[in-house]
């Protein structure tokens, strides 16, 4: 299992890690003890999210499939209410990737951007819930935040717009989306009706947008001021590297501990009220957490010493060795790579080959998220280049997503909205925000106007391209169901071609005699469940497709 991990991790780093090699030997030539960080860093960062995820497994996930249960059970509304959206506050709180881009922001207090994002989330886990509960259409709910999204946008300050759009696709990261999905299984599991398995999906959706509404509040009152919060840092040996570990590791320990604590306690409460799991279980998802707490501090040790700084400096160094051109080829490149390799998407495919039994292949959607996040980052490179608005994308692109809401199936709208969350990973905002903020610093911009925003269109072209397939699969199921022969109905003929009455005929190995009435109503018996028999040696014929149309 944990080989497993271990490969699935590698996979998805190691893609960036050669490229970024490469580069920095030919065309963004960089000092060879960076490249030296650079690779001890993306060992910590496999090495952490190998033992995160393994550990998400084990713990994560049985408790937010236990907590979302347990919630139902309870049968009180306004419990569910407040219980849910302390739970999506607890877990926003917990998640890295949204304190590694509170930490590139300067002139906010990260406290300020951490508690107004995890507010936004806690509301919306609250909605997610009651849209499971009282069977709403997630397309309505969607539209409806969007729209509000798209209103305030136009009176949040300029450069907060684009980290508002951000925060949504940052939340959304390792331990969100692990665990918020363990608790829409759960909710489902408690009901058996047929938009259970829909209902299982779509939360993530809505955590999604609930922070950039509340980001998006939070920009009519503060504005960020100066530049990158971003250091390169100065490496000449093995013993520096060495230092640069040992003087962060006490740092990310403490944090990390003080993330996890409030879900800890979140399940213990459940675990002594209402739980109740046996030991053995207990001790699972204990062994879990020091798995998940253990991956998280590698995991922000790796990218906040090495990642961060080197994507940085490569987006800066690619911008001014080669011009606009090759920053948007390379872009595209690397966002082809990461969503390829992305675990998560790994998964996604498989589910929805399987929900469409084979209409859609999980390689030709694979493709299909590929090149959407490709075309995404290109973007993101295009905006740092020209200084275009964020919203000339993201509203057109969401505009578009929400009309294809209403021709394709529900479930692949649910599936769609989530997927957004699934492309934008780990690497997305600790490796290419800090690849467009490098450049955007370059070229002279405003890094918070032009630069963030990168992770918001990542997160945008997997829900088109899942829609898009969604409405391919609906013209296939129709087209199908149109050519489907449906056999003309007949009158009901039956045809005996003997009489019942003194029939003494004698065949082998039975005895002859007249026919009683028993007789007569084996042969209608026999007729009945055939369609076409041989009684004594005589052809009998029945059509009996009217009385099939009326009794079905």
């Amino acid at each position: 299992m944990l080989l497993a991990k271990l490969k699935e991790s590698s996979f998805s780093v190691i893609p960036i890690v050669i490229l970024v090699v490469l580069l920095s030997y030919t065309i963004a030539p960089m000092p060879s003890w960076n490249v030296i960080l650079f690779l001890v860093s993306a060992a910590a960062v496999i090495a952490g999210i190998t033992l995160f995820n393994f550990g998400v497994d084990m713990s994560l996930i049985p408790i937010g499939e236990h907590i979302g249960s347990a919630l139902v059970k309870t049968g009180k509304l306004l419990l569910i209410v407040i219980l849910s959206f302390i739970i999506g506050v607890f877990i926003t709180i917990a998640e890295p990737d949204l304190a590694v881009m509170a930490g590139q922001i300067n002139g906010v207090p990260n406290t300020v951007i951490i508690i107004g994002v995890s507010v936004g989330v806690g509301l919306a886990l609250v909605g997610a819930f009651l849209r499971v509960l009282f069977q709403i259409p997630l397309s309505y709910i969607l539209i409806s935040c969007y729209s509000i999204a798209f209103v305030l946008s136009c009176f949040t300050g300029k450069s907060f717009l684009s980290i508002a759009w951000e925060s949504g696709g940052v939340t959304t990261g390792p331990i969100m989306v692990p665990f918020v999905m363990a608790l829409g299984l759960g909710l489902a599991s408690i009901r058996a009706d047929k938009t259970s398995e829909e209902d299982s999906f779509g939360l993530i959706s809505l955590c999604l947008i609930g922070p950039i509404i509340t980001v998006l509040i939070l920009g009519m009152f503060f504005t960020p001021s100066g530049g990158s919060a971003m250091t390169v840092p100065s490496v000449t040996s093995v013993r520096d590297i060495a230092k640069l570990f040992r003087s962060h590791f006490g740092e990310y320990t403490k944090q990390v501990a003080v993330a996890l604590l409030p879900m800890i306690a979140t399940f213990a409460v459940f675990q002594v009220f209402k739980l109740r799991l046996k030991l053995k279980e207990i001790l699972k998802i204990g062994t879990g957490t020091i798995y998940t707490f253990l991956g998280l501090v590698l995991f922000l040790l790796g990218v906040n010493t090495g990642f961060l700084p080197i994507g940085y400096r490569l987006g800066s160094v690619l911008l001014k060795n080669n011009g606009p051109v090759v920053l948007i080829l390379v872009g595209m490149v690397i966002g082809y790579f990461v969503v390829a390799a992305e675990p998560a998407v790994f998964v996604l495919k498989r589910q929805v080959e399987e929900v469409t039994e084979g209409a859609v292949s999980a390689k030709s959607m694979g493709i299909g998220l590929s090149v959407g996040v490709a075309v995404s980052v290109g973007l993101a490179m295009l905006r740092v280049v020209t200084g275009l608005s964020l919203l000339y994308f993201v509203i057109p692109g969401y505009v578009f997503a929400l009309a294809l809401t209403f021709v394709v199936p529900r479930l692949f709208t649910s599936i769609a909205f989530d997927s957004g969350a699934v492309a934008s990973g780990p690497l997305a905002a600790t490796f290419m925000l800090p690849l467009a903020i490098g450049a955007s610093e370059a070229i002279g911009g405003n890094i918070y106007a032009d630069a963030f925003g990168i992770v918001a269109l990542v997160a945008l072209t997997p829900v088109i391209t899942l829609q898009l397939f969604g409405l391919v699969y609906a013209i296939k199921s129709k087209r199908a169901r149109k050519e489907m022969v449906v056999p003309e109905i007949e009158d009901t003929i039956i045809e005996l071609e003997y009489s019942f009455e003194d029939q003494e005929e004698k065949q082998e190995g039975e005895i002859a005699g007249p026919v009683e009435q028993e007789d007569k109503e084996a042969v209608y018996a026999s007729v009945a469940s055939d369609k076409t028999n041989e009684y004594n040696g005589k052809r009998i014929t029945a059509d009996f497709s009217e009385m099939e149309g009326k009794d079905g």
